[in-house]
Formats: structure tokens, C-alpha cells, sequence
């Protein structure tokens, strides 16, 4: 019966994989050829790729003529920036015929005649000898228009457009290294959660809302109207600093306060892409919502949700100061200044969309006009409402909220129950061909016979703002939301608009079409509710970063986001209290 013996056993004395050079058998008789530098992620298609490119200067030299193309690129070069692995060692395997190739030379050495024609004329090849010409304001095949940096198909412009999305945003507040983070929480985690809540409770309605002039729902492209500045006064003013709902709070109304312009950017805050924050106080077991002055809740974003949004002029390099003097003025269509044309937009439709000749008083007067004041008010209704975000009958969590109508519509019911209320809104055209326009099509001509491919731009491009404006517009309890489309009598100048079209929406059908879900929306308010009622009393800053899709809560100091009034009048109260 035959014997079977195991043989011999190599193991690696450096505990390593594989066999060790230093015990390899000696009957392995090319022990002594080293391997040639390879990766697990190569793909091993052939025994030998003789084209494969190789790092020695003098193979690339021989073989350049032959595998360069008429772009004067190799045709089995790899990407830019990627490189064979390996490519940078000496090779082993490398063998040239240096003596051969250096005895060999061209018969004819004489250079190549230049071509003649236009040696820019890109593009389609026209006769032998012809060259392009491009007259008057006739556009050249391909969608390029002369002049350097011209628009190409699709309205891309420009160099490095590929970097366009790269591009970092400055934070809305500059985080301190005094502040601690406190919770860190993803944009998809806010979108799983959800509470359904029931109809609002009104508390009190302040203010005086003007009837809206049905005109401007016939206005059409061919018969458009100017829009006028008005000098009219709109307080947006933050919580904390609302004389009525410091009343409520001392009363114990609700748990946590604020207003409709700051809820309904939490209850989308997945659908933001630019940078914001919200200042929050706990005093007690009563929670403050508040913005800061100048911060982005005093503007109207434009194209926010825009593949290519609209984009601000790099800051200049504080250590280069050839770079300050050399700045130049920002573009009309840059960020900042389509924001601030936006709003100046809202402002004033909302201003000149009402009758003021027919208006209706709330229950008490604007809180906020003082006697002092000699402009007139704008047409504005403050509604005090109160939302139970409680799970069990055990809690007893409610939100009070200030919300804001902008007129009535007649015939509709009484406005003082809460009856055909609507809110005014607009947006605003500014260069469809202009980098940012997010592929919006010219208004003037396709609004009135496609409006649905501009609503459905619109809605892509602008979805956040939108979701706040519908959510903005439920929560006050309006009937309708009016819709203004206004647009630029020039691109090029931004102080001049008319009014194209105007259209009207109920706010839960807008809601369905934009996929808005109100119940995700006070899933969100609860848990950051949760959230900071956990947390001992004092100042936090909840703060979207400004380029992901996080939100982050941090502890800041009683002083943060003071004015320098405000820190006199503490510091005086400080002494006066010192004194006695």
C-alpha cells in the first residue's frame, strides 16, 4: 500500500502573506526575477499590452509621432490626473534598441508647409480655402455667438465650469471657538420623521389688511403694468422683541414661540441649500425662536434649488492686496443682488396688488406702529395661533406662532373670522441667458402660452422658497396664495420691472403639487423642541452648514447677537442694580 508524506512546509518567518524571499525552495530557478509593480484593481485582459504607455522618455519619444492623433492627444492615454500604477518605478521588463533606433532617420527632414485659411475656424469644414465668417447678428451652427466667453448651447459660460458646484459658501453667523456643538443632525434623518397635528387655535389678530384689485389677475404679456415703489412701512419683526407675545408668554399661552417666517424655514429645512441660523432662548420652560438682524431671513433667495445657482464674486485675498484694488463691483445677477431685487420685488407687488380704498381692521391695531411713526402702513394682518404639537394626552406641548395675511378678497366671507385672507407673493425674471438662470424659459413668450413649463421651472428651481411661502401661507389660515410672475424691462438693469401675469393657488393643493409635507414639517419642529428642552437654560444658535445638508446646535453666551444698544442698556442696568 503506497505511503503518502506531506512535504515540507515554507511558513513565513516575517508574518506576512505569501512566501518570504529569504526561504524560497531552490528548486524555484527564477526565484531571483523581481515582480513587476502591479494593483488589486487592475484588470488583466492580455499576457503583453505593448501599447501600454510607459514612463522612460526615450520610448515616448520614438512612438510619439505614431500614437498621437490629429488633436495632438495619444489615443490610449489615460484621463488626466490618472496614472498607471507603477508608472512612476523603473522597469524590469523594459527593452529598447537604442543603437537600432538612433542609426534611423527620415528621408525627408524638410518641415511641414503651414496650412492655410483661418487656423481658429473650428467646427464644420467648409470648402477648400474658405473661412467663416460670421455677419451681423447671425449666430454660428452649434449655438456659439462671437466674442470671447460667448454662451454656448445650454447657456454653460465660461472657463472652469466643471468647478461651478465646488464652489464653498460662506456661513450665515461666524461660529466662535468659545461656542460648543451640542447635536449634529443629517438632512435625511430630519426627512423620516413625522407628527400629525390638528387645527390651529386662534389667540388674537392685530393689524389692517387692504382688499386685492382683481386686476391683476387679467394682466397678460401683451398687457403688462409697471411696477411702482411704494413708501409704505412692513415690520418684520423677530419674537423676542414682539410686545404681544411677551403678553402671551407672561400668561403661559404656549411652550415655545415664534414666528411664521422662521417655522416654516425649519419645517423645510430639508429642501435649503444656502446657509442659515436660528438664535434660541430658553427661559424657563418657555422656548424663543428668533432671527438675527440683517441675517437671511430678511431676504428673498433666487434659484436656491438651482443645478447652477446663482454665485457671488470669490472674496478677495486678504494677504495678496494687489487683489483689494483690483476688485470689482459685483453683477446684477450675482447672489446677493438678486436677493436684495427680490425682495425690493415682493415688497412692492404686495404694496401695489391692493385697493387701500377698502379695507378691513382687525381686532386691535398693528402692535408695532408706534405714534411716532408718519408713513403709512402697509396692508398686513398679524394672526396669533396656537398649534399642539403633543404625542399623549400626558404632555401638554403647544406652539404659539405669529402669522402674517397680506389682504382680503371681497365677497369672500368676513376677513375678521379668517375668511378669504390670501398672502402676496412674486417672483422675479432676471436674464434667462445669464449663468444661474437654472434653464428658465423667456417669460414673455412662453408664459402665457406654456405656463406649465414655467411653473414647473419655477418650482425646481426655487423649491425651498416656494415650500416656505405655501407653508408660510397654511399656517396664517389664507384661502389663496397670489402669485406674481414680474420680470426686468432690460436684463441689463435691475431697477425697472413690470408685471407679466399673476396667478392663484390654494395653499394644501400647491403643498401636494410641491410634495410638501406638513406633517415631516412638525415632525421636525418637535424633535428640535425636544432637543432644546433638554438643555439647561441660556442661549443656542441652531445653524445650516453651509455646504451640506447638516444642522448643527450650539451652545453660544448670553451676549451673542446683542447690538451694541442692547449691551449699553444691560450694562446699565447692571449699575443701577450695583448702586442700590
Amino acid at each position: 500500500m503506497s505511503s503518502f508524506s506531506l512535504p515540507p512546509i515554507h511558513d513565513n518567518p516575517d508574518g506576512g502573506w505569501g512566501p518570504s524571499s529569504s526561504n524560497i525552495p531552490e528548486q524555484f530557478k527564477f526565484k531571483d526575477i523581481p515582480y513587476a509593480p502591479f494593483s488589486k484593481s487592475d484588470k488583466l485582459g492580455r499576457f503583453a499590452d505593448w501599447n501600454d504607455p510607459m514612463s522612460d522618455n526615450r520610448q515616448a519619444a520614438a512612438g510619439a509621432s505614431a500614437t498621437r492623433d490629429a488633436r495632438g492627444t495619444s489615443g490610449r492615454s489615460r484621463r488626466d490626473g490618472a496614472q498607471a500604477f507603477g508608472s512612476g518605478t523603473a522597469s524590469a521588463f523594459a527593452y529598447f534598441h537604442v543603437d537600432d533606433e538612433s542609426s534611423f532617420s527620415l528621408v525627408d527632414n524638410k518641415a511641414a508647409p503651414p496650412r492655410r485659411g483661418n487656423a481658429f475656424s473650428r467646427g464644420r469644414a467648409t470648402g477648400r480655402g474658405s473661412s467663416f465668417v460670421n455677419r451681423g447678428n447671425q449666430r454660428p451652427r452649434g449655438g456659439f455667438t462671437n466674442g470671447r466667453g460667448g454662451f454656448q448651447r445650454g447657456g454653460r459660460k465660461g472657463w472652469r465650469d466643471w468647478d461651478k458646484g465646488n464652489r464653498t459658501r460662506e456661513s450665515s453667523v461666524t461660529i466662535s471657538p468659545q461656542w460648543s456643538m451640542l447635536e449634529e443632525i443629517e438632512f435625511h434623518r430630519l426627512a423620516k420623521l413625522k407628527l400629525e397635528v390638528d387645527e390651529a387655535e386662534d389667540i388674537d389678530t392685530y393689524g389692517r389688511i387692504f382688499a386685492y384689485d382683481k386686476i391683476y389677475d387679467r394682466i397678460t404679456t401683451k398687457t403688462e403694468k409697471p411696477l411702482q415703489p411704494s413708501d409704505r412701512i412692513k415690520y418684520n419683526t423677530t419674537t423676542s422683541d414682539d410686545p404681544v407675545i411677551q403678553q402671551l408668554a407672561t400668561k403661559d399661552t404656549a411652550t415655545v414661540y415664534t414666528t411664521d417666517v422662521i417655522l416654516s424655514v425649519l419645517m423645510c429645512a430639508p429642501r435649503s441649500v444656502y446657509p442659515w441660523d436660528i438664535v434660541i432662548v430658553r427661559e424657563g420652560n418657555h422656548l424663543f425662536l428668533d432671527k438675527r438682524d440683517g441675517g437671511p431671513f430678511d431676504t428673498v433667495t433666487v434659484n436656491e434649488n438651482a443645478s447652477d445657482p446663482p454665485q457671488d464674486p470669490a472674496p478677495p485675498n486678504p494677504n495678496n492686496p494687489s487683489e483689494k484694488s483690483t476688485q470689482e463691483a459685483p453683477s446684477i445677477n450675482s447672489a446677493t443682488s438678486l436677493s436684495l431685487e427680490a425682495t425690493y420685488i415682493n415688497q412692492n407687488f404686495g404694496f401695489q396688488a391692493v385697493v387701500e380704498s377698502t379695507a378691513v381692521d382687525f381686532a386691535h391695531p398693528n402692535p408695532f406702529y408706534g405714534p411716532e411713526e408718519t408713513d403709512p402702513l402697509a396692508s398686513c394682518g398679524y394672526r396669533y395661533r396656537v398649534f399642539d404639537l403633543s404625542v399623549t394626552e400626558d404632555e401638554d406641548i403647544k406652539l404659539c406662532v405669529r402669522t402674517e395675511v397680506d389682504a382680503f378678497l371681497p365677497g369672500q366671507g368676513n376677513p375678521r373670522d379668517g375668511q378669504g385672507l390670501a398672502t402676496i407673493r412674486a417672483l422675479n425674471e432676471f436674464d434667462p441667458r445669464a449663468p444661474g438662470a437654472g434653464g428658465a424659459q423667456d417669460w414673455r413668450s412662453k408664459l402665457d402660452s406654456q405656463r406649465g413649463a414655467v411653473v414647473a421651472t419655477e418650482m425646481k428651481n426655487n423649491s425651498c422658497k416656494l415650500a416656505k411661502w405655501t407653508v408660510q401661507s397654511i399656517l396664517a389660515g389664507a384661502d389663496l396664495m397670489k402669485i406674481g410672475y414680474i420680470s426686468r424691462v432690460n436684463p441689463k438693469d435691475n431697477s425697472r420691472h413690470v408685471i407679466l401675469s399673476t396667478a392663484s393657488m390654494r395653499p394644501t393643493d400647491f403643498a401636494a403639487q410641491l410634495n410638501v409635507s406638513l406633517a415631516n414639517g412638525w415632525g421636525i419642529v418637535r424633535t428640535i423642541t425636544d432637543l432644546c428642552m433638554k438643555m439647561p437654560e441660556g442661549k443656542y444658535v441652531l445653524i445650516k452648514d453651509p455646504n451640506k445638508s447638516v444642522i448643527r446646535l450650539y451652545s453660544v453666551p448670553m451676549t451673542a447677537f446683542t447690538t451694541e444698544e442692547e449691551e449699553g442698556e444691560t450694562f446699565e442696568a447692571d449699575e443701577h442694580e450695583s448702586a442700590a
